[in-house]
Order: C-alpha cells, then sequence, then structure tokens
C-alpha cells in the first residue's frame, strides 16, 4: 500500500485512535485494489481473509438461500465490511460485488486480530463499530416486521432525501431491483407502493424522486429515530 493511501483510513473512526506502531503493524500487509463494476469481492460461506474498507465507489452485501437472492445493505466511501467475520476467524455470513468501478484497501484478517489483541484503543473502537453495526440490524429488523411495504419505501425516499441536501427533487443511486431487495420487497410489491404514494406527493421517473407534499409524506411514514436515525 502506498503513502498517499494511508490518511483514506488513518482517519476513519475504527483506526484513528490507534497506536503508530499498531498501525503501521496493521497496515504493513494491507494492499489497495481498484475493481471494476460486479466484481465478486468475498463470497458467502468462504473464510475471512481480510478486512475491506471502501476508499471510494460502491460495494452491495447480499446473501442467497434456496436460490433466492437479497441485498443486505450498499456500502459506499469510508464503509468497512466483514469486520465481525475478521475478529472472530469466522466464515463471511454474505458475499460482496462491487456497483461500480471501486477501489477497496484489504487489511489482512489475521493481522486484524494480532493488533486487536495489543492495542486497546483498536479493541475499543472495534467494539464500538460492531455495536453500532448491531444496533443497525435491530433497526432494519424492526423496520421490516413493523412497517408496511409502503411505510418502508416512504421513510426511506424521506431519509435519503436528506441525505442529498433536502431538495424537493432528488436521485437515487440504486436501481429499483435493489432497492426492492433492501426494503424486503419483490419488484412488483415496490411498484404498487410507489404508485400507493403518489397521493402524498410522491412521483418517481426512473431513478428522480419528487416529494411535493412532505408533511403529508412524513404523516405517513412516521419515522422515529429508534429506527430511522442512523447516528444512534
Amino acid at each position: 500500500m502506498r503513502n498517499t493511501d494511508i490518511p483514506a483510513i488513518r482517519t476513519l473512526p475504527l483506526f484513528k485512535e490507534m497506536a503508530d506502531g499498531s498501525f503501521a503493524e496493521l497496515v504493513r500487509g494491507a494492499y489497495v485494489q481498484t475493481f471494476p463494476q460486479n466484481m465478486e469481492l468475498i463470497l458467502e460461506g468462504d473464510p475471512c481473509d481480510f478486512l475491506h474498507i471502501v476508499v471510494d465507489g460502491s460495494v452491495e452485501l447480499l446473501a442467497n438461500w434456496g436460490g433466492r437472492e437479497t441485498t443486505m445493505t450498499i456500502l459506499r466511501e469510508g464503509a468497512t465490511f466483514i469486520l465481525a467475520a475478521a475478529i472472530r476467524d469466522a466464515p463471511n455470513l454474505m458475499s460482496a460485488r462491487t456497483l461500480e468501478r471501486t477501489r477497496v484497501i484489504m487489511l489482512p484478517a489475521e493481522d486484524v486480530r494480532q493488533v486487536f489483541e495489543i492495542d486497546h484503543a483498536f479493541a475499543r473502537a472495534v467494539v464500538m463499530e460492531l455495536a453500532y453495526c448491531y444496533r443497525g440490524v435491530i433497526k432494519s429488523v424492526k423496520g421490516l416486521k413493523l412497517r408496511t411495504s409502503i411505510e418502508r419505501l416512504a421513510n426511506y425516499l424521506l431519509k435519503w432525501q436528506k441525505k442529498t441536501g433536502g431538495n424537493a427533487t432528488f436521485t437515487l443511486t440504486i436501481e429499483k431491483r435493489r432497492l426492492a431487495s433492501v426494503l424486503g420487497m419483490t419488484p412488483e410489491n415496490l411498484s404498487r407502493a410507489i404508485k400507493s404514494l403518489r397521493p402524498y406527493g410522491v412521483s418517481i421517473d426512473g431513478q428522480v424522486v419528487e416529494i411535493s407534499k412532505p408533511d403529508d409524506l412524513k404523516r405517513l411514514a412516521k419515522p422515529t429515530p429508534l429506527i430511522d436515525d442512523p447516528r444512534s
């Protein structure tokens, strides 16, 4: 890994408090690679060899069972993945593939475990990261179990609108097939949900979304920090 790549990970919460010597030990066997779109990075069930960090681009985490496939989440710049498997030396519970040209830093999982044992600041950061991910999973499950498909879509659109600056018109960066999977729907159910949101001022044309009645949409969605706030 080149010295110019180091700042991309040194400032991440997972690494910024650890000792310089521990960080040097952690990255000594690391390398950076740029992958094309639709490249498989890891496979579900395989041993976890590396902790991955997305430098730029986007990565889809997905799972398969019984001939069916589902998108678990989409990761973007600064995200790490397969941390739990790296720490536990366990098989990958998900596969990962690039959604576009993506640059990834890979840290050997064995080095991650060794530094975890000796650097308390890094160990605390790992615990915090895993706690954050655990709470994210709980919120996701609550949304899937407690909300209707229309409510899930409404909250997703409100969150994405806020993330992209709060304008009435914004663009989704995820295609509808993957969006349906993330929200626990079939593509057909997503199409019906989109139509059901029209009375609430939602218009979706391709990837472009317009929300003309935000107050009406919020009354339908009923967002709550106990499900929708990614910071808590």
